[in-house]
């Protein structure tokens, strides 16, 4: 009897042991951090986008207790191909890429940049006699892509409206854009401000901005449906925190952002307005 008194206590001190050890090695588990790809459309050069993606990234990852990646494409069509796969956990993407990838596979508005609209924009040479868009009729033009929204669809959409025939070329990324029509490969360009700011000095300096589209609701961070409501909650509040410190205010100037605020679906609903799917099917060209 002693024995067996003696072997019961042994099993019961061991569970009591046991209990702490699997508990604490469940919180430490549940802790550590998630690793989730941060697909950027490609506007710019993957360089360019990582050297001022990276950092946000990384403060981002270490407030958020996440790991986030960076990730582009080669071009705009390839990184629409894997939004309609799925493959980026959370993505910056266009107004248009968002109202068709909420569809299918359903990424949901996480946030957007705060008080600002999205313009688009087509650059001539600066010697150029070309003074309004009725003047470039039978003129070539170089976009990103066909559903690069500021740069491409809504370009193309008024140029359709006002009867301006032209030939296009579509060279991939916003720079390729401002290089052929500073290289005099093709007569204009579209592009948006923010690319446009930021690309190289010495190509800039050689255009100059013909005309600016309407404001519409600008580019869309979403999270794919496979992301919690909880990290989505964590994610927003670290985003929205970047402009209420010196360091996160200097990351988001990197970006050419101000300040990020809270996004729903329907803040895209002017986009939705313009029907774009009539406007030869962009997303279906590019693919």
């Amino acid at each position: 009897m002693s024995t067996l008194k003696s072997f019961t206590k042994v099993l019961v001190l061991y569970w009591f042991i046991l209990i702490p050890s699997y508990s604490s090695a469940t919180a430490i588990a549940s802790i550590e951090p998630k690793v989730l790809t941060f697909g950027v459309v490609p506007q710019q050069a993957a360089s360019v986008l990582a050297k001022v993606w990276a950092p946000v990234l990384a403060e981002l990852s270490q407030n958020a207790n996440v790991e986030l990646q960076f990730a582009t494409a080669r071009d705009i069509p390839t990184f629409e191909q894997r939004l309609a796969q799925g493959e980026y956990d959370i993505a910056y993407m266009n107004p248009y890429h968002f109202t068709v990838f909420h569809e299918s596979p359903g990424y949901l508005a996480l946030a957007k940049e705060q008080d600002k609209y999205l313009r688009g924009l087509i650059v001539v040479r600066k010697e150029s006699p070309i003074s309004a868009l009725t003047e470039l009729d039978g003129k070539s033009f170089a976009f990103p892509a066909p559903a690069a929204f500021a740069a491409s669809v809504i370009p193309r959409a008024i140029l359709k409206q006002q009867g301006v025939v032209h030939s296009t070329k579509y060279v991939g990324s916003h720079d390729s854009v401002y290089l052929a029509v500073a290289q005099g490969l093709v007569d204009a360009g579209g592009g948006v401000g923010r690319t446009f700011k930021n690309m190289d000095t010495d190509v800039t300096k050689q255009l100059k901005v013909l005309w600016r589209t309407p404001g519409y609701t600008p580019h869309a961070i979403a999270t794919h449906p496979r992301v919690s409501q909880e990290l989505r909650e964590v994610l927003l509040t670290q985003l929205q925190a970047l402009s209420s410190t010196s360091k996160g205010r200097a990351l988001l100037d990197g970006l050419g952002f101000k300040a990020m605020e809270a996004a729903q679906s329907s803040d895209w609903d002017d986009v939705r307005a313009l029907s774009l799917s009539e406007l030869d099917e962009p997303l279906k060209e590019s693919n």
